[in-house]
């Protein structure tokens, strides 16, 4: 699943499809027994974006190292665990997307109660934030990739 490129779009794709369905299953039962999807925090896509940031912020100096516009040596060990950080945001962004846009299209079915009409905004905030989250991790993972040189065998 997670290559030498990285966590590619479908192994993403296929996580947010999976932790959606799951997240729909389980909100349609819990709605079906009367009770209302809970109302989502700002602080959750505060959070999510600053994630993305500090996962940006972490791919950076590796970028400037491999570009050639850092002065300074960069250690492996510490590229490593970018990458390492950058699949995990990867994956964690795709399934926050999955989690909250299964609440979100059990919210938006039922739009006739005037509770869910401030969830669906609150909701498609916090999807589009987990997709900064998982979009922040293809970049790092972007940026971190040293591709073999051409008389390279391996």
């Amino acid at each position: 699943m997670v290559t030498r490129r990285g966590v590619g779009p479908a192994v993403a794709l296929l996580v947010a499809l999976v932790v959606g369905g799951a997240s729909w299953l389980l909100w349609q039962l819990t709605t079906g027994q009367g009770e209302l999807v809970p109302r989502p925090s700002w602080l959750a896509a505060l959070m999510l974006v600053a994630m993305a940031a500090f996962v940006v912020g972490f791919a950076w100096p590796v970028r400037a190292y491999l570009d050639g516009r850092s002065g300074r040596r960069l250690d492996p060990l510490r590229a490593a665990r970018v990458v390492v950080l950058a699949q995990a945001a990867t994956l964690t962004g795709a399934a926050a997307v999955g989690w909250y846009a299964g609440q979100l299209a059990v919210v938006a079915g039922g739009l006739s109660l005037v509770a869910n009409q401030d969830r669906v905004w609150r909701l498609a905030v916090l999807v589009g934030a987990a997709g900064v989250l998982a979009l922040a991790g293809f970049v790092a993972q972007h940026w971190c990739r040293v591709d073999p040189r051409k008389n390279d065998e391996d």
